[in-house]
């Protein structure tokens, strides 16, 4: 007779530990590691060369929520970053939360096309930024973007003028209350359901994520982390900034953006414990013609994660880099981001061959795609996760958030995987087609609304190709207009300045028609194949990933 325990040990769904969950705000956090480690490093900006200790982090976090206070910026009021890594991020991350304002995380690829989008959806009263740097014109492209727009934002701060050091200065106050379900930060990701939606987390959703994500590293107040990936990403200022918060571990940023040389000197001269970074980043260090002169030793952790990880170069960081406890996780920005994670304490076999098990406080199952039942341990399902870490919803979108969160509060990943007997998830692909470029979401039809809008382009799909190097990289088929010409080079300088460059493709192809199926739906498959065929990249394609 089959009991019910049998059924539940045979289908796929599997509960992390029960661990207690924080009900603390942001703020709440750095004020209880500021009193805890008052002069332990709390973050190094090595290209700027500024050094906060807790205690010093947690005073300029007050500074911050006062000046936005003196702005008039209140309680749920919504406040934009578009910088790359800076010390002033982690100012105003903080501040931000002790002001209980949302932080709206800008990406610094965005341009104006994007940047006009997200000002526009976001409704951000303020928006902190740079002038320039070496990559753009921030405040030219700011202007393009504001241009005949009536916005909600009435504050433009430029981190390098007089403005930002008048609001350091103010003489505001700091909110009476602060909730841990309040809205703490907002990101813009494509997500699973199609143009950039605005995810809303919550100080409950990151503080325990970075919680859980500390245990799983073993970090204390005596680890320094190196902390190289982006800032506005989810894996900077959840996976990076929340661990520390939560234990007292310093964050040392290398550079203002990825730099392969700037993260080994920094990890060999502030002896970092734990590194992070996306597969293509460690490709790029251990390829570094002088890698071996830097002194690594001190490594003995960090993670792996953002794009599907090949399991000789996990290796090689093992060995070479000395991370001995390197770990891998999964997850997405709707789940604060962290959903499975393998231990530092896990085999290598474990560690190379899945990404982990289901974090604490944390539901998984594999469901049928079709019928939404769960299916058997061992056959391969989408992955739907049900806990603290799911996202509160998209901002001002309902009906998307309930085609992503059911009923039930399970949050429907779009991705595919298989549930082990063990426990842990192996990732097998993903139902929707979302690219994922060197730890960048890309959503092909933003892409193709944009390439919409070229005057010759009279259809355009987009679909991601193998990529030794970044995991994937973007690949338009264009079918023109009657009677009109145009060049590959005409396409990729259309989009320069519009759209990100990740998300650029890195090839056009001109066709006159798309493969489909009899009904006309676009069977991008067959293109992706195509693709792989011609460009002779089926070594690529069949690298072995976690």
């Amino acid at each position: 007779m089959t009991t019910t325990e049998d059924l539940t040990r045979t289908l796929s769904y599997t509960r992390g530990p029960s661990r207690p969950l924080l009900e603390l705000t942001i703020g709440d956090l750095l004020h209880r590691t500021a009193e805890r480690y008052p002069e332990r490093l709390a973050v190094a900006s090595r290209h700027q060369g500024r050094r906060f200790t807790w205690a010093e982090l947690s005073a300029e976090a007050d500074r911050v929520a006062r000046g936005l206070w003196a702005l008039g910026i209140r309680r749920g009021d919504r406040v934009g970053l578009w910088s790359t890594n800076c010390i002033e991020w982690l100012m105003l991350h903080m501040g931000c939360a002790r002001a209980g304002a949302a932080l709206v995380n800008v990406n610094p690829a965005y341009r104006s096309h994007e940047l006009q989008y997200t000002l526009t959806r976001s409704r951000m009263k303020a928006l902190f930024l740079w002038s320039r740097d070496k990559r753009a014109d921030y405040r030219e492209i700011l202007e393009r973007a504001r241009n005949g727009l009536t916005l909600e934002l009435e504050h433009v701060v430029y981190l390098d003028s007089p403005e930002w050091e008048a609001l350091l200065e103010a003489e505001g106050r700091l909110p009476k209350r602060v909730d841990a379900g309040d809205v703490a930060n907002i990101q813009y990701t494509s997500g699973t359901t199609g143009l950039p939606k605005g995810v809303m987390l919550t100080h409950h959703n990151i503080v325990n994520n970075g919680q859980f994500l500390a245990q799983g590293f073993h970090y204390t107040e005596q680890d320094v982390i190196c902390l190289p990936v982006p800032l506005f990403h989810c894996f900077g200022c959840v996976i990076g900034t929340m661990t520390s918060v939560n234990t007292g571990a310093g964050i040392v940023l290398p550079n203002w953006t990825f730099d392969a040389r700037a993260t080994l000197q920094a990890v060999h001269e502030e002896r970092a414990t734990s590194v992070y970074g996306v597969p293509a980043m460690y490709v790029a260090e251990l390829g570094l013609p002088e890698f071996a002169s830097y002194d690594l030793t001190s490594l003995r952790t960090g993670m792996m994660s953002g794009a599907p990880c090949p399991v000789e170069l996990m290796k090689r960081v093992l060995h070479e880099m000395h991370c001995r406890d390197l770990v891998i996780a999964y997850g997405q920005t709707e789940t604060s981001p962290v959903v499975t994670m393998s231990d530092a304490s896990d085999t290598i076999e474990i560690r190379v061959a899945t990404v982990g098990r289901a974090m604490p406080q944390t539901e998984i199952r594999m469901v049928d795609t079709v019928t939404g039942e769960t299916v058997p341990v061992g056959v391969q399902g989408e992955i739907v996760t049900r806990g603290y870490a799911n996202m509160l919803g998209y901002d001002a979108e309902p009906e998307a958030t309930a085609k992503t969160i059911d009923g039930e509060g399970w949050l429907h990943t779009g991705d595919l995987g298989i549930l082990h007997a063990d426990g842990c998830v192996h990732l097998t692909g993903r139902s929707r087609d979302v690219i994922i470029r060197g730890g960048e979401n890309i959503y092909p039809r933003e892409v193709e609304e944009f390439l919409y809008t070229h005057p010759k382009v009279g259809e355009a799909q987009v679909v991601g190709i193998p990529d030794a190097r970044l995991g994937e990289i973007v690949v338009a088929w264009v079918r023109l207009r009657p009677g009109m010409e145009a060049t590959e080079a005409e396409i990729r300088g259309f989009c320069e300045g519009q759209i990100a460059y990740f998300k650029i493709p890195t090839y056009v192809r001109f066709v006159e028609d798309f493969p489909a199926t009899l009904s006309g739906k676009i069977q991008k498959y067959k293109m992706r194949e195509f693709e792989i065929a011609e460009r002779g990249l089926e070594g690529v394609a069949g690298v072995e990933t976690a």
